[in-house]
């Protein structure tokens, strides 16, 4: 069973780290401070209170006068205080429920016996604790806030970033060689985005670096086989007539194909073929041409059109596509041109889901469930020279539902997208939006 992943970008993650961070600075610190502020506030008013109970003891022995609101013997003295009285001790205390302004006291005993005692509970001192507590609540909200948003800039910062490494990674995944994620990103900013821009640009170039090896010494195998391939060809000519002589001269000529074959493959591989561009009647011209390789193959015409294109190349796209659905398919094959888009079917098991997933590869023919003869070659040529035509060809099998596939032989459904313009002269092409 698979699990539902919640995906959630950078920036977002960032933004919400650094407001935990926030919260959590902001929290601490109003409570350090309102602390330390209560705690210096208490220590003032026991300060005070000493003051003014040593001032009030004076007034009273000199002239027997009850000053500050003092009282004698206070029948809510709190017992602490009295027993510090036993001991002879002037003392304070705080008097604190948890709940509104604690109360001070202080107390000291007189020389007749008795018990001098204030207290109050310094309303407006506290009234500014609490001031202090609504300004430190201010400004932890104005913290986490700007937490919230330095951690936004800074993820939207690196989120970008770090789509366009992925945007310019996925164009060096199809192909684009010239692309380089760490121009992709630019920026002043020097940082792991950039690490990782280097490591993956000098992976594609190393991997540019072993194809275009690879292209050259396949076209150089291919290009060294073709005269002894000749060769061999033509002196199967010279050989007697008989059975033995048909099968030389088959096996010649398959070897001369496939050599062809592979040239044609690096040659597109280079990117260096460009179209020779003429208006053509696009009905009339594929019909003539599957007449000639296909004879029993049904050709529709829903929609004409006139199209400017390379005749030869576009030729050898549907004779290769033909050829294929021949060698894999099974009969009746179907030709279907509506406007710019080629359509060709076969009734056979279908493409391999690994073509239909990565697309044609050379010396790839297929799963077990085609007839596995071939080279792979035949789709590769044609979807090159697609690109050289600025043209797109997609690979599916035919949907019953749509299709009128049936059963087994669900069928192989190639259709070619031709463009609205063609390509120019110095190789670019067009944008070909294909529908779902």
């Amino acid at each position: 069973m698979r699990r539902l992943a919640l995906r959630t970008g950078l920036r977002w993650k960032v933004s919400l780290a650094i407001a935990a961070v926030s919260v959590l600075v902001a929290v601490v610190l109003s409570l350090v401070v309102h602390n330390a502020a209560r705690v210096s506030m208490l220590d003032n008013s026991r300060t005070v209170m000493d003051e003014r109970v040593k001032v009030a003891q004076r007034w009273y022995e000199q002239s027997r006068v009850l000053g500050f609101g003092a009282k004698l013997d206070d029948p809510r003295l709190p017992e602490q205080l009295k027993k510090e009285a036993w001991r002879g001790q002037r003392a304070t205390y705080l008097e604190d429920s948890g709940t509104g302004t604690p109360e001070v006291w202080a107390s000291v005993p007189l020389r007749n016996g008795k018990v001098l005692s204030v207290h109050t509970k310094f309303q407006d001192r506290f009234a500014v604790l609490n001031d202090l507590d609504r300004v430190l609540i201010i400004g932890a909200v104005a913290v986490v806030l700007g937490g919230i948003a330095l951690g936004v800039l800074i993820g939207d910062q690196l989120s970008r970033r770090l789509r366009k490494a992925a945007t310019a990674a996925r164009k060096l995944a199809e192909g684009d060689s010239e692309v380089r994620v760490r121009e992709a990103i630019g920026g002043r900013v020097r940082d792991e985005t950039d690490d990782l821009a280097r490591a993956v640009d000098g992976m594609a170039e190393a991997l540019q670096q072993r194809l275009e090896a690879e292209r050259r010494v396949t076209a150089d195998i291919a290009h060294e086989l073709r005269t002894p391939v000749t060769g061999l060809l033509t002196a199967a000519e010279l050989l007697p007539p008989g059975r033995p002589t048909e099968l030389v001269r088959d096996r010649a000529q398959a070897m001369r194909t496939l050599v062809e074959d592979v040239l044609e493959v690096a040659r597109l591989d280079g990117f260096a073929e460009r179209a020779e561009l003429q208006e053509i009647a696009l009905a009339e011209f594929i019909t003539r041409r599957v007449r000639a390789v296909a004879p029993e193959a049904v050709i529709t015409v829903v929609r004409d059109a006139h199209v400017s294109t390379d005749p030869r190349r576009l030729e050898r796209i549907m004779g290769n596509l033909l050829a294929n659905a021949a060698r894999h398919g099974k009969p009746p094959f179907e030709v279907t041109v509506e406007g710019r888009v080629l359509r060709v079917r076969d009734h056979g098991p279908g493409f391999p889901e690994e073509l239909l997933k990565d697309g044609p590869s050379r010396f790839r023919t297929g799963s077990k469930d085609r007839a596995g003869t071939g080279h792979g070659l035949g789709l590769t040529i044609a979807a090159g020279q697609a690109r050289v035509l600025g043209a797109r060809l997609t690979f599916r099998n035919a949907d019953p539902a749509t299709d009128g596939a049936d059963g087994e032989g669900r069928g192989a459904v190639a259709v070619l997208w031709l463009p609205e313009s063609a390509p120019t002269n110095t190789g670019s092409f067009p944008v070909i939006e294909v529908p779902d």
